[in-house]
């Protein structure tokens, strides 16, 4: 515990991954906050921060969640699923079905706050020339399993917010997140065990693809924890971007690889890629790809004003630390931050 007993008793589910592990460091060492009680499906097993540990897992309807969560000031909701991709029924069950579990036990208990993560993803297609608000359309892209499941909770949000107009409720939606101890974990889901790091070395790519579509945004993973710390912490409400200038594109990624861009059209880079998730070469589904050349551009001033939140990283140093960290198997003492891996 941080001593702070006098602060808000605050739980984060999914609270070993990337985001959970730096949302909970920030929280520990926040005098403002109370206890800080993790939620994961496997718990680490030693912690020097103070934070109590709970094994939970949202897609098993075993636990009391609303008994779990008697006395709990702020539910701080990051878990999330992204494989098995081959079998979208056991991400919906955990991810949608598990995360409206834990809507219903927040009311039941009388939480007075939920920050939930959102994402980008959940946002219709939209525009890479300009940026849009909070307001743009969230129905994602229908064909890619994380997006839909994303697209999907913020409906069940809207329901859950006309029943329970008592509880706060404010919705994150981050860009890419990236930090040097998420690199192995990122690799494993994005990439695949079969891809070396040491691959990911400039003088190794001399060129770069230029897909129509492919600017996308990003921030270090330690900004977007700072931006769930001050929504916990605070009595904001409602939906904010978060992501960090300036957004990835085939020229930002040519710089850090000190490569050339080259024009690749959209069908024959998800041709590529659907060959390879055939193979089972490649763990992401082509459609993801589908999704993302179809992010639009997110408008972030309303967490910089209603937050008071300033990104300390641009999103090419968080991606040039993400890129560094996969060159050397880094990782974090957690199971889903587990560092190097065989391939």
């Amino acid at each position: 515990m941080n001593g702070q007993e006098s602060g808000p008793r605050i739980v984060v589910t999914g609270a070993t991954g990337n985001v959970g592990s730096s949302v909970v460091r920030l929280l520990n060492e926040d005098p403002g906050a109370g206890q800080v009680e993790g939620w994961a499906r496997r718990a680490p097993e030693r912690s020097d921060t103070g934070t109590v540990w709970r094994q939970v897992d949202l897609s098993i309807e075993r636990d009391d969640l609303a008994a779990l969560l008697a006395g709990v000031d702020v539910v701080v909701h990051l878990a999330w699923r992204f494989h098995p991709a081959r079998d979208p029924a056991v991400t919906w069950r955990s991810n949608v079905l598990g995360s409206a579990r834990l809507f219903e036990a927040v009311a039941e208990a009388g939480v007075p706050s939920l920050v939930y993560a959102s994402s980008v993803g959940a946002y219709s297609p939209g525009p890479k020339d300009r940026e849009v608000d909070e307001s743009w359309p969230t129905h994602g892209w229908p064909a890619a399993s994380y997006t839909r499941e994303k697209a999907y909770l913020e409906r069940v949000l809207d329901a859950f917010e006309q029943r329970h107009p008592q509880v706060r409720v404010v919705r994150m939606r981050p860009g890419f997140c990236f930090k040097r101890e998420s690199a192995s974990e990122q690799r494993r889901i994005f990439a695949g065990r079969l891809l070396p790091g040491n691959l990911v070395r400039p003088d190794l790519l001399p060129v770069v693809p230029d897909l129509p579509g492919l600017r996308v945004q990003a921030l270090h993973t330690d900004d977007a924890a700072d931006a769930y710390r001050l929504a916990a912490l605070g009595e904001a409400r409602g939906p904010f971007n978060v992501a960090a200038d300036p957004p990835i594109d085939a020229g930002v990624l040519a710089e850090l690889f000190d490569a050339r861009p080259v024009p690749v059209p959209a069908s024959v880079a998800r041709a590529g890629l659907a060959a390879a998730w055939a193979a089972r070469l490649v763990p992401a589904p082509p459609q993801l790809l589908d999704a993302v050349l179809r992010l639009p551009l997110m408008d972030t001033t309303r967490a910089r004003t209603e937050l008071a939140w300033t990104p300390r990283h641009t999103a090419t140093g968080a991606l040039r630390e993400l890129l560094d960290g996969m060159r050397a198997g880094a990782g974090a003492a957690t199971r889903p931050l587990a560092g190097r891996v065989a391939g």
